[in-house]
């Protein structure tokens, strides 16, 4: 079959025609993403209403609106930062007065709202977490939402890294003690004293306990756990007596975390408008969602049987009646139903990019790859569609996620689908360190950056030659942030493996990067970097980190490179960008440098994306010898 012409990159990497459905708290309507001004804002119809009547409520010209939320019928908020600097700020929009700008609940010049929540039994009350009064320091305020009227409930050190307020104005924090294991206590309302009710070990929680919920009646949480098993599963925790209780579990599926690292994905607990806990989502290859109540496992299994995909995103109106639910798909992503339990009445709300023929689309396949010491390590495959059965090997890309502490999952990605289509194979492999496949998988990663993780990576390159996806002189490897690293390391470790790399703001330098970071940041970095990497304020752990950095090892890169940074970057700063790209032209090495001046971590301009990504197809087409090329 002849292949045809490959779609234009702007094509497949686009913004959606709409996206992030949720329907109100009455269940009267839905709120919805769509363009306004080339940039995703908020936009709300009436629950019978074509979609196509809504109205626009927010006016973000400049960055889109990732994360919005239903504060009650009337209150709308959603949370931006400027250029990608992470200082987000919650707003305000009030739905009785169409037209009114948003309001900044959070107004402090350079302050940064680290989470924000809706507490259970506290109506017209928004609490967050915030550092207003000093860089250095989480406070934990409440802000009256009609007024904007804020209160500090609990002014915090830089070991206050997270709290909650029950509905009699409990507090649960979360603290590390000085071998960085995670404490959950509990201060019960009044003057009285807060009291340590469990301790988790750190190397079970690189970066914190998740999920981490009260019970809406305040007397408890919900915690991921592993215990004496190797599996993440729920439990409950007494807040008075700190006795658990197993909520939900899996034989051999962990809880979904990966919200924890990217919050637009959905949380591991499903919930009713209320905070009343309904099921509980599990992942391995695919998603398993266990149900925690009658009425909630009648429901799903009508919801289930709307799409062969896994169900993301679900909102649920007061009467447990009205649903809007989005499901995971690897060819039809984010395909939007409302569903009515009380009439069994379902319909396709929309397709979030109806131009895109799902038949045309690459599938994604799960794999298990065995590393040289005997490891599994459960990994992804994509194959071009018109060239699944041919037996000619193919260029490939391999693409280690960020983090590392997430994982790569079942889904549709665009970049994924943008190399499928040019004729690459594309390969996903959870390296050790990875989250979500039992806690010796994750543990397995520690000390080993560099090392182990990056073997496994080389042992899904020669799994794939040796079985016929790839060909062994035509592979590349791309990878943002912590993936990004991986790609640097790729290149310095086994440089004659890649034709050619891209390192999306990546680290080269670990001891720099991590000295760079926030220092509001930096406690918690004692379970995580401190713990897989090292310590760059003990000098005795200085020389191995530099020997695990990149940078230390430029003149071994003989790859072609693509380097691509965000200038706003405050978690791999350019810096870390600079030094490598001068580095090798220094040694007249092929390397290509964007700087992205409106962007930071991880970039979410569409016009950005665009370039970046047309790019490195061009790049790819050179090296790789795809059919790609086209595009802006």
């Amino acid at each position: 079959m002849t292949r045809p012409a490959p779609l234009p990159v702007e094509d497949v990497i686009a913004q959606p025609e709409r996206a992030r459905a949720s329907i109100s708290p009455d269940g009267t309507r839905i709120a919805f993403l769509a363009p306004w001004r080339n940039r995703l804002n908020v936009w709300v119809a009436g629950v019978d209403e074509p979609l196509d009547d809504a109205r626009c409520v927010t006016a973000d010209e400049d960055r889109d609106i990732r994360e919005y939320h239903w504060a009650s019928e009337r209150w709308l908020l959603y949370t931006q930062d400027l250029g990608g600097d992470e200082n987000a700020h919650v707003y305000r929009v009030d739905l009785g007065r169409p037209g009114s700008a948003a309001v900044d609940l959070t107004p402090f010049p350079g302050a940064r709202v680290f989470a924000h929540d809706l507490p259970p039994g506290r109506p017209g009350t928004l609490v967050v977490l915030v550092n207003h009064r000093r860089p250095d320091q989480i406070d934990l305020c409440a802000i009256d939402i009609a007024t904007g009227d804020l209160r500090v409930l609990t002014e915090g050190g830089a070991d206050d890294l997270g709290v909650l307020v029950g509905p009699d104005g409990g507090i649960v924090g979360l603290t590390q003690d000085d071998d960085a294991d995670w404490q959950i206590t509990h201060r019960p309302p009044g003057a009285a004293p807060s009291r340590v009710v469990a301790t988790l070990q750190a190397a079970d929680h690189p970066v914190g306990p998740h999920p981490l919920a009260l019970t809406p009646d305040g007397t408890g949480v919900w915690v991921g756990r592993h215990g004496d098993t190797d599996r993440l599963r729920l439990v409950r925790i007494d807040l008075a007596t700190g006795d658990e209780t197993e909520v939900a579990g899996h034989p051999s599926y962990d809880l979904d975390t990966r919200a924890q690292v990217f919050p637009q994905l959905p949380s591991p607990l499903i919930l009713d408008a209320r905070g009343e806990l309904l099921g509980v989502r599990y992942s391995r290859e695919r998603q398993v969602v266990v149900p925690v109540t009658p009425h909630f496992a009648e429901v799903l299994e009508r919801l289930e049987a709307l799409s062969d995909g896994d169900l993301g995103a679900v909102s649920v109106d007061v009467s447990g009646q009205r649903w809007v639910v989005t499901f995971v798909h690897d060819r039809d992503p984010g395909v939007t139903w409302f569903y009515d339990h009380a009439t069994g009445d379902a319909r396709v709300l929309f397709r979030p990019f109806p131009q895109r023929d799902p038949a045309a689309a690459a599938p994604i396949t799960p794999v298990t790859i065995t590393a040289r010491d005997g490891l599994a390590l459960p990994s992804y495959l994509t194959l071009p569609v018109l060239e699944r059965d041919a037996g000619a090997p193919r260029p490939m890309v391999l693409m280690p996620h960020g983090g590392p502490w997430t994982r790569d999952a079942w889904g549709y990605d665009p970049v994924v689908q943008l190399f499928a289509d040019r004729g690459y194979a594309v390969l996903q492999v959870n390296f050790r360190g990875s989250t979500g496949f039992g806690r010796a998988h994750m543990q397995a990663g520690i000390g080993e950056l560099a090392r182990r993780m990056h073997d496994d990576l080389v042992d899904g390159v020669e799994w794939a030659v040796t079985h016929g996806h790839a060909d062994p002189s035509r592979i590349a490897i791309l990878g943002g942030s912590y993936g990004g690293y991986a790609a640097l390391v790729a290149v310095t470790q086994t440089p004659h493996l890649f034709a050619a790399a891209v390192d999306y703001v990546g680290i080269s330098n670990l001891v720099t990067f991590m000295q760079a970071l926030p220092e509001v940041l930096r406690p918690g970095l004692r379970s995580n970097w401190y713990a897989y990497a090292g310590d760059p304020n003990d000098p005795e752990q200085v020389p191995d980190l530099l020997e695990r950095s990149p940078l230390t090892h430029a003149d071994r890169i003989v790859t072609p490179l693509l380097v691509s940074q965000g200038a706003n970057d405050v978690r791999v700063p350019q810096s870390e960008s600079d030094a490598i790209v001068a580095s090798l032209r220094g040694r007249g090495v092929e390397v290509g440098y964007r700087v992205y001046d409106d962007e930071g971590h991880l970039f979410s301009q569409p016009e950005n994306l665009v370039d970046m990504f047309t790019t490195v197809d061009r790049f790819f087409a050179e090296h790789l010898g795809g059919a790609g090329g086209g595009g802006a």
